[in-house]
């Protein structure tokens, strides 16, 4: 069979650097070729030449052939790209924040993309999908007709796509905006996008990002079917248990070469089984919480409507780690949020060292700098119109009082112990990698000295070698500066190496909490079990993929 995607020497240059060097790479119908390789190696930039397009300031070379149709030349791009964008080829970025529109029902926008691109959509000019949304032109077209009947083919493709993402298809459902989801459901709603299309080729740039254990192996399941049905696959990923459970083929990229090719296997041979874990030697720390919440209840809309925490107790002592782990949806980032002083709508109490912790607009420069947080989707938190460096510093500037020269003396010490060179520093946030920003936003926190450090998915973006120096600076701030962190994640792995204590969250609700060893060890509640039967993809085998309990099934319509 010949191959749906073929790159030959392909290069590319940002302001003087070289993103791809000479890559040569094919993708075949019918399986899912894998594209790994540390943050920064040219992953993502491979990915959207496929489409025939770049980020700012970057310019491609060689030749990319997608469908037999020239997407980029000698000269660059080609004018054919735009013919095969959804229609033939599907990308969906790494963070969801950058595909979904904030402003439109999902509903909506996947009756759209569907009406678009495929051969039996509408011209875009009539109907809308019931959610209140018009698509196409904004023009509310007529019941009958052909336009009806292809606007009726259009909602049903996008009600296919949301099913085949491993997300509802109900009405309420699909008349939700995008900020009304868990990071976990926006990256599947990013996945019904690019199905909506009904694109022979999909190209997904990290898919389990932001999924617990249950959604990843599900995801692995969906990704098996897909190419099974014919779909010629691309994945770009960290997650190398994901890659060798799905893939067929593996491509290397180290420093934007083809440092390795071929059957899977022998590309990412099986790791070795890791040893038991050790016993904790940890110093005793002082019992008294750092950061803590009690009866803490949370909700999305006024009137205390769309509750998505209820009576939720968390507590961080000084120099500890606490973990909070769940399904996608269970509340974890509007906990965080909350804690942050980023999500108003709630009740309870919430003390830093011991005294009331208010909304972020309210608090002092002691409180803020006292209580930091670093999301997962990060991109949009730095400006495009300065260096990230200089953004890193300011934090020490403005919190600290250091003068700009030595918070950046600073800023570039933490920098390097989180593995990122002195060629960054001068560099703006559109030409670093969401791993190399991922680091940069963790950076920004830490020069503020912080009593507490939030971490809501810091890792998911990450290589191995960049997380074991992320876990590394951790681990240092606990032992040399009595930091307490509280820790968001899906990696159990990474939460049995670093937690003291966990707390599992389900439906809004805590389900199980205490010692992390004992909770992972001895589980009491179903929604543990289920998220440790599934975390290993090599042996969760199907019984993993049963029915589970309602608690965990409700996460998906936390927050209507």
């Amino acid at each position: 069979m010949a191959p749906v995607i073929e790159v030959g020497g392909l290069t590319a240059r940002a302001d003087g650097a070289l993103l791809l060097d000479g890559v040569d790479l094919t993708v075949r119908a019918g399986g899912v070729t894998a594209l790994v390789g540390p943050s920064g190696s040219g992953k993502t930039t491979l990915a959207l030449a496929l489409l025939g397009e770049t980020a700012p300031g970057v310019r491609l070379r060689g030749s990319v052939r997608v469908a037999g149709v020239d997407v980029v030349g000698e000269e660059g791009p080609t004018r054919a790209a735009r013919d095969v964008r959804g229609r033939v080829v599907s990308y969906m970025p790494q963070h969801p924040a950058h595909a979904l529109n904030p402003a439109r029902r999902i509903g909506s926008v996947l009756t759209e993309l569907a009406r678009l691109h495929r051969p039996d959509g509408t011209d875009g000019s009539g109907g809308t999908d019931g959610s209140g949304d018009s698509g196409g032109t904004g023009r509310a077209g007529g019941a009958g007709g052909a336009g009806g009947g292809r606007s009726a083919a259009g909602r049903e493709h996008a009600a296919g796509a949301l099913r085949a993402a491993g997300l509802p298809d109900d009405p309420g459902f699909r008349r939700r905006f995008p900020h009304q989801f868990s990071g976990g459901q926006r990256q599947r709603v990013a996945l019904a996008q690019v199905l909506a299309c009904g694109p022979s080729v999909l190209v997904l740039d990290e898919p389990s990002t932001g999924l617990d254990t249950v959604a990843r192996l599900r995801l692995a399941d969906r990704l098996t079917r897909l190419a099974a049905d014919g779909y010629a696959l691309l994945l770009l990923s960290h997650d190398h248990d994901l890659v060798r459970a799905v893939a067929t083929r593996t491509v290397t990229l180290d420093r934007g070469r083809v440092a390795a090719a071929g059957p899977t296997p022998e590309v990412l041979p099986a790791p070795a089984a890791p040893p038991p874990p050790v016993a904790a030697t940890a110093p005793v720390r002082p019992s008294g919480a750092v950061l803590e919440a009690r009866g803490l209840t949370a909700w999305l809309h006024a009137g205390r409507r769309g509750e998505v925490l209820r009576d939720v107790a968390v507590r961080v002592p000084e120099g500890g780690c606490t973990a909070v782990v769940g399904p996608s949806g269970s509340g974890k980032t509007v906990l965080a949020r909350c804690l942050a002083g980023l999500h108003e709508r709630h009740r309870g109490h919430l003390a830093f060292r011991g005294e009331p912790l208010p909304v972020l607009r309210r608090r002092t420069a002691r409180q803020i700098r006292g209580v930091q947080y670093v999301w997962q989707e990060v991109r949009g938190s730095f400006d495009d119109r300065r260096t990230v460096l200089e953004q890193v510093a300011r934090t020490a500037v403005r919190l600290r009082g250091l003068t700009p020269r030595e918070a950046e003396r600073q800023a570039r010490a933490v920098w390097e112990r989180l593995g990122l060179s002195s060629e960054h520093t001068a560099r703006h946030a559109a030409s670093l990698s969401g791993g190399e920003l991922q680091r940069a936003a963790l950076s920004r926190a830490l020069l503020a000295e912080p009593g507490v450090l939030i971490c809501d998915e810091i890792t998911t973006a990450l290589d191995s070698v960049s997380t074991e120096l992320v876990t590394a600076e951790i681990t240092r701030l606990r032992e040399e500066s009595d930091t307490a962190v509280l820790w968001i994640g899906h990696d159990l792995a990474l939460v049995e190496r670093l937690a003291d204590d966990l707390v599992v969250l389900d439906s809004g609700g805590v389900v199980d909490s205490g010692d992390s060893r004992t909770v992972l060890g001895t589980p009491r509640s179903e929604t543990t079990r289920l998220l440790l039967r599934s975390r290993h993809l090599a042996t969760a085998g199907p019984a993993a993929l049963e029915p589970v309990p309602p608690g965990v099934q409700r996460k998906e319509h936390l927050q209507p």
